[in-house]
């Protein structure tokens, strides 16, 4: 599934918006369980609940969970500003992990704002919450931000 594919050139705004009231996903969500739940101009909401099946050998939900959701929340956040004949991809991704995560961890949220954006190149960060609204981990990310490709 492509989000960027649609029959008019639309905004990066309008396409989450378009794949939300669709009810559909992108497919990272299937394999790693968490879903976009909210999105806004600028901002970026997804939710997941991790499990046993993202745990590390040492017993723990991998740092990689947290790291996925995190740079899904910025570059949606960052595609959600995006003009109809923009694309995006992330330059860099740092990560700050202040808390571990198990399946007794409960439902978590990544949120996702647009810090500063230019003509080529966007600012983002994100927050990991669980739901006491406990900071678990926290990223900031560079985007480079191009012309779509044709087709």
């Amino acid at each position: 599934m492509n989000v960027m594919t649609s029959d008019a050139p639309t905004t990066g705004l309008q396409q989450l918006q378009n794949l939300l009231a669709a009810g559909r996903q992108p497919p990272i969500g299937d394999t790693m369980g968490f879903s976009l739940d909210e999105i806004a101009e600028g901002r970026a909401v997804f939710v997941g609940t991790p499990g046993p099946q993202l745990y590390n050998p040492i017993g723990s939900v991998h740092g990689g969970y947290a790291a996925t959701l995190l740079d899904s929340a910025c570059g949606c956040a960052v595609h959600s500003r995006l003009k109809a004949d923009q694309a995006y991809t992330t330059l860099e991704l740092k990560i700050a992990y202040h808390r571990g995560m198990t399946a007794d961890t409960g439902p978590v949220r990544a949120i996702g704002t647009v810090l500063t954006m230019g003509r080529r190149v966007a600012f983002a960060e994100a927050k990991l919450l669980d739901d006491q609204d406990r900071l678990l981990a926290s990223a900031t990310s560079t985007l480079l931000v191009m012309e779509r490709p044709a087709g």
